[in-house]
């Protein structure tokens, strides 16, 4: 009997460690469908997939042009094909391509990929944000090479932008904020890297000091971007938490118009987050200090 209750005390214990490790282990390989909501935040299919193969439902496979004022770079395949895309990395090459803007082979990507934000990111994100990539159809697609000014094309010629721009680390929460804030930042500043695209630039393509998220004539496309701060002449000061939401649900602005231009995708992957994080943005964005900075229409 006391050989029995010893064995059955010993299956137990063994039945019982296999929920911690199996915790462990999903925790490790990451969630595929958290993945797709973190995939959404962090706006990967407008970059990484164009336009015209949108239309025809061939996602990730790369091949944006991405205008900048430094030349035309081109998004890179990122489904899971060994030849052409990103079937052959490890996790590993992935987290240190977010976290630390390098190539699995240790070069520099250029800043035109919004890995200074991404390394914003918790692991977790991450993780579930690899397990989802890794589910996609793999697409045998060679990506473009890069168009661009001279020395913006030399990868490593990236480094003294990085010693001056790049502080790589996960975000860390401010305590005397709340979990609402908190999330809102770390959606805005991180995941969906708004101010990559709403703020203006030096000539290096470093962030202008002092105009973080202040709006450029400078945008993608060579477009101009608003100023989402909250200044009630230059930005959206007078936006009500209402106009938020009608702008990240329905993509439609105060005075009725709706959105186009790349902010459209942006607002195709908002209106796809709860309730809960569009709340979360407004907050944050409504907490910033206003900055006086008119973004004004380039004429033809």
């Amino acid at each position: 009997m006391r050989r029995f209750l010893k064995i059955t005390t010993l299956i137990g214990a063994g039945l019982f460690s296999l929920a911690p490790i199996g915790a462990v282990m999903a925790a490790q390989s990451g969630d595929p469908e958290r993945g797709a909501y973190v995939f959404r935040a962090a706006g990967c299919l407008g970059c990484h997939t164009d336009p015209a193969d949108q239309k025809k439902k061939i996602l990730l496979s790369g091949g944006r042009a991405l205008k900048t004022p430094f030349g035309i770079y081109y998004s890179p395949n990122i489904t899971p094909d060994p030849d052409t895309g990103i079937g052959r990395w490890t996790f590993a090459n992935f987290e240190r391509a977010l976290r630390d803007g390098k190539t699995p082979s240790g070069e520099n990507y250029f800043p035109v990929f919004p890995f200074p934000a991404y390394t914003k990111m918790t692991g977790a994100d991450m993780r579930d944000l690899w397990a989802y990539l890794r589910s996609v159809p793999a697409v045998k697609r060679v990506n473009k090479p890069h168009d661009t000014k001279f020395i913006f094309g030399i990868r490593f010629m990236v480094l003294p932008w990085r010693i001056l721009y790049f502080a790589p680390g996960v975000m860390q929460p401010d305590p005397k904020k709340s979990p609402e804030w908190n999330r809102g930042a770390y959606l805005v500043d991180a995941l969906s890297h708004c101010g990559e695209c709403h703020t203006p630039r030096n000539f290096l393509g470093g962030f202008k000091s002092g105009l973080y998220l202040a709006g450029t004539t400078e945008g993608p496309g060579g477009d101009p971007v608003p100023n989402i701060t909250p200044d009630p002449k230059t930005g959206v000061g007078e936006w009500s938490e209402d106009d938020y939401e009608s702008l990240f649900g329905l993509g439609m602005l105060p005075d009725g118009d709706f959105i186009g231009g790349e902010m459209t995708e942006v607002y195709e992957n908002t209106s796809k987050m709860t309730d809960a994080d569009r709340r979360a943005i407004t907050v944050y964005l409504k907490s910033l200090p206003p900055i006086s900075h008119a973004i004004t229409k380039k004429q033809n």
